[in-house]
């Protein structure tokens, strides 16, 4: 397959543009750029700095990928870096950031992942597949992200924050707090409102490991006595239970934020 170029975009030289590329007029790609087969710039697109897209990725009119940090004083650099996974899609003026070198220099982005509208993913962001971004949603820097997390219109996480995957965050939430695996936050400052019950079924988890999720749910944020010890007996009553301990050993694991808990 051959390499469309529309004639008043600009591909800097060194830029790697794989099989079926096609770029649309007034894009740029910069000269340590590397589009993936079937990737396809829309128009007005940008794809700067040590950036890779993987194949069949799609940029809508003014996304921007691959600029350097929000960061005061950091000047640009090849060692900072942005990867995206295949087959994901950038709206219209979505943006993410390349990462700090200091810190690994890595921002990175799983498959599949659909960034809508005026959506931010800032620098050293670490984001799953098939994750949904929605109008306007921002990410400071040092976030994990999980698989299939959802986020609602114009709601922000706090840099350093964890999302477990199946998450999802309620339009409008800011989250200040780490989010388990399975949680639906909402509200400002977001708080757990229970487990994306919804998202789950959707995505095919049976009634045995709706109901494993749950109990371990309830062991931890419902019971007597105080959160580290009911989260200590929480992981000895459901050892062997892998999904009820994916959520436990999240909350064992820490990070730099708190959990996020019911109000």
């Amino acid at each position: 397959m051959s390499v469309e170029v529309h004639p008043t975009s600009v591909v800097e030289h060194g830029a790697v543009l794989h099989d079926g590329v096609r770029i649309g007029p007034f894009c740029h790609v910069g000269p340590l750029a590397e589009l993936g087969a079937g990737t396809e710039l829309l128009s007005h697109a940008s794809v700067v700095g040590n950036t890779k897209l993987g194949e069949n990725c799609l940029l809508y009119p003014h996304a921007v990928l691959g600029c350097g940090p929000q960061v005061l004083g950091m000047r640009e650099t090849s060692d900072s870096r942005l990867e995206i996974g295949a087959g994901s899609v950038f709206r219209e003026y979505a943006t993410a950031h390349s990462g700090i070198p200091k810190h690994g220099g890595l921002t990175k982005v799983g498959a599949s992942c659909y960034i809508m509208i005026g959506a931010h993913i800032a620098h050293d962001c670490q984001i799953g597949n098939n994750v949904v971004m929605a109008n306007n949603v921002s990410l400071a820097g040092h976030i994990e992200v999980g698989d299939n997390v959802w986020f609602g219109g114009l709601s922000a996480v706090h840099q350093f924050s964890r999302i477990g995957r199946n998450a999802f965050i309620g339009g409008g939430a800011i989250v200040v707090d780490d989010v388990i695996p399975f949680g639906s936050v909402i509200g400002n400052h977001a708080k757990l409102a229970g487990l994306n019950t919804v998202g789950l079924k959707r995505r095919g988890f049976s009634k045995a490991d709706l109901h494993e999720i749950r109990a371990a749910y309830k062991a931890v944020f419902e019971g007597e006595g105080l959160f580290k010890d009911r989260l200590s007996q929480a992981a000895q009553n459901f050892a062997g239970k892998p999904l009820a301990m994916e959520l436990i050993n999240f909350v064992l694991q820490g990070g730099d934020r708190p959990i996020c808990k019911p109000a």
